[in-house]
């Protein structure tokens, strides 16, 4: 009797940490979403949004994988493949719902997501309030991917998988085989699968420095699923290409250092994520936390990535903190989940579990709240950057026809309009074999043979400039003449 009344507290207490951890990552999950509705249009500001769309809104119409290039003129008919097919029919799905205001709404609610899943395996070694504090702080600090492309959408797989993966190396036990069902998710929604390989190999390293060769039938299961990590990803439509593709692109693909978010970590410009790093190395060289060394060559890793490219701010500031969360929890024992969990609750927490069901239900009475809001509120759109709707608009009024020499930033939406582009957003695959530094060369200072090369060489009937476009003062010094100009969009037009 004594011993089934000890257990029915101890199961309550439980019951009561689980649903107080849920509503607080609920919560977390609501805010930020909630937060995010009213800026979604800066969701649309990626000029690759546009393209992205459309391919998946061809794929629905059409049923077909593509494997040659449908968009450009210049590399028309080259070797292309959609290999982020399930990502861009996600997005021209929502697209065919609700507009641009259904793809804001999807990419919000995959952050939302994100930011649940976060706090949620935070939580499992911090205590709830420590755990969804961070997370709040860490979605603010990868904000600069909020963008409509596929890459969002594996935010919370990548977030799983880390969290999966080294808490089975923490407690010595084989990595959950179901994990592989979500790396075939991940290959075919968007290229940075391959980081699952990655991630997947330091957490192995961690049980290795951990156990030594003592437990030789684990580490067996260990190198098992990391050799299906590859052969899993090839149930995808376009097999082994898939992965090639996404390895050119590690290696040597010449357009990688001309593009915004390829481009290595610059201070002036990341001010608030440098002082994050610097603050986080500070908190580690100067507290008594220990992580081993194979925990320490992950945090290298993550850092070096981030620094080396701008799009892999999330790997350093999403993934370390779940990492070291459970050294942080069994050294800082005032942080840790488990002496929380035996303490008592304050009124807060006794709230949240005692009205466990009025609370899930008001958290989705505000994300659909919110959902509609964004829907039925205001009309979100792509940044007028990337748009060029006015001289799109000229360019059909006046019919203007031929090759259009367009500036890579309105690339997406020439392919959204159905024109065939100059350049585009896809120069993983495309706009290579020197083609990316030959355009590159016609914005310098010396840039007007080379412009006046391009232009004999693809039989440039227009051009669609950004306002802000180097190559601007050569068409003038070539006679072309400027037959429309905004604030954003500027077009040319040859003299005869």
């Amino acid at each position: 009797m004594n011993q089934a009344e000890a257990i029915v507290p101890t199961t309550s207490r439980l019951e009561d940490a689980q649903r107080i951890k849920l509503i607080f990552c609920l919560f977390a999950a609501s805010i930020i979403a909630t937060g995010l509705a009213p800026f979604a249009g800066s969701t649309l500001k990626d000029p690759d949004s546009w393209w992205q769309v459309k391919v998946g809104l061809d794929f629905l119409a059409n049923r077909t994988f593509p494997t040659v290039d449908p968009y450009s003129y210049t590399f028309a008919g080259h070797p292309w493949i959609a290999k982020e097919w399930l990502g861009q029919v996600f997005l021209s799905v929502a697209y065919s719902i609700g507009g641009w205001n259904g793809v804001a709404a999807l990419i919000i609610a995959a952050i939302g997501l994100t930011v649940f899943v976060t706090a949620w395996f935070l939580s499992a070694w911090l205590r709830p309030i420590v755990a969804v504090a961070l997370t709040f702080i860490l979605a603010f600090l990868i904000a600069p991917i909020y963008t409509a492309r596929p890459h969002v959408f594996t935010l919370p797989i990548i977030v799983i998988w880390t969290a999966v993966l080294f808490r089975a190396s923490a407690e010595e036990r084989a990595p959950p085989w179901w994990l592989l069902a979500l790396v075939v998710l991940w290959a075919n929604l968007h290229a940075t699968f391959t980081l699952s390989f990655v991630i997947a190999a330091f957490a192995g390293l961690d049980l290795l420095a951990r156990t030594g060769l003592s437990k030789p039938a684990l580490l067996v299961k260990w190198v098992a699923f990391g050799l299906l990590c590859p052969l899993v990803c090839l149930i995808h439509p376009y097999g082994v290409q898939a992965i090639l593709a996404t390895l050119t692109v590690a290696h040597g693909n010449e357009a990688v250092p001309l593009i915004l978010e390829w481009r290595p970590f610059n201070a002036p410009e990341q001010d608030i994520q440098e002082a994050a790093i610097l603050v986080a190395l500070f908190g580690l060289m100067t507290s008594r936390l220990r992580i081993g060394w194979a925990k320490a060559l992950f945090i290298v890793f993550t850092l070096h990535v981030y620094l080396s490219h701008l799009r892999f701010v999330y790997l350093f500031f999403l993934l370390v903190p779940l990492v070291v969360a459970v050294e942080v929890a069994r050294q800082y024992p005032a942080l840790s989940a488990s002496v929380w969990l035996n303490e008592k609750r304050d009124g807060l927490e006794k709230f949240f579990a005692g009205q466990f069901h009025l609370l899930c239900g008001a958290t989705a009475v505000l994300l659909v709240g919110a959902a509609l809001v964004l829907n039925n509120a205001y009309q979100v759109a792509p940044s007028p950057k990337t748009s060029a709707s006015g001289a799109l608009a000229f360019a059909r009024d006046h019919h203007l026809s031929g090759n259009v020499l367009n500036s890579y930033n309105f690339g997406g939406t020439l392919v959204f309009h159905g024109i065939k582009t100059y350049v585009d957003g896809r120069t993983d695959q495309l706009f290579l074999g020197g083609f990316m530094k030959a355009d590159d060369a016609t914005g310098h200072s010396d840039g007007k043979p080379q412009l006046e090369a391009q232009l004999q060489k693809y039989a440039i009937g227009w051009a669609l400039l950004t306002a802000d476009d180097t190559r601007i003062p050569f068409f003038n010094e070539l006679g072309w003449k400027r037959a429309y100009a905004d604030d954003y969009a500027v077009i040319y037009l040859p003299s005869n």
